[in-house]
Parts: C-alpha cells; structure tokens; sequence
C-alpha cells in the first residue's frame, strides 16, 4: 500500500538517530520502517478514536521494544537521543492524522 498523506511521504523518520553514528544505520532504517507500516495501518484502518490510534501505536511500540534487543547486540541501545526521537516521530504521525494524543500514552508498552 502507498502512503497518501503527503507530510508523512516527505517526513525524514528517525533524523536524529540517523544522524548519530551510535546508532547502527540497518537499525535505524528498520525503526523507520516500523514507523512507516504504522502510518500505513492508520490509513488502511483508519481509526476514529484515540483508544483505536493507541492500539495501533502500542503494536508498533512493541516492535521497538523488540528492536531494542538488536541495539544492544550492536553495542547500542535505545536511550535518551533514541527515546526522544522515537517518541517525537510518534506525536508526528499522530498528529498528521488529525489527533491531538498524549505521547506517553502513544508509546505507554515501551520498554526503552
């Protein structure tokens, strides 16, 4: 499926951490394709509400906890630059598709 939402088609997902050798660039290119396949479930599913938002954001959050474990196998680990990062590209997401949600709740199963 090809995204539609023009912000998120030109959005550089994980800038920060793409930028810091830190962190493993294979890595991070699967973090931002953990984000894209989120963008891509709201438009297929398009939920109505926030409970419905959260249930597609915590999935994804959970294929970052998952992520985490191929970080620290590569000398690395997802901490504050990557928290911050993470977190602020799932407020964007949320926010392009119109909803006004609270971050920590986006991302309440991590484990990062």
């Amino acid at each position: 499926m090809l995204l539609t939402n023009e912000k998120v088609k030109s959005y550089e997902f994980l800038r920060d951490m793409a930028e810091d050798n830190y962190f493993p660039s294979q890595l991070v290119d699967k973090g931002k394709a953990i984000l894209l396949d989120l963008c891509q479930e709201i438009e297929a599913k398009s939920p109505r509400s926030l409970a419905e938002l959260y249930v597609l954001t915590h999935a994804a959050t959970e294929q970052f906890n998952q992520l985490s474990e191929e970080f620290w196998e590569n000398g690395s680990e997802i901490e504050t630059v990557a928290r911050e990062n993470i977190g602020a590209d799932f407020a964007f997401i949320a926010s392009v598709y119109s909803f006004e949600a609270d971050v920590e709740e986006l991302i309440a199963t991590r484990e990062w």
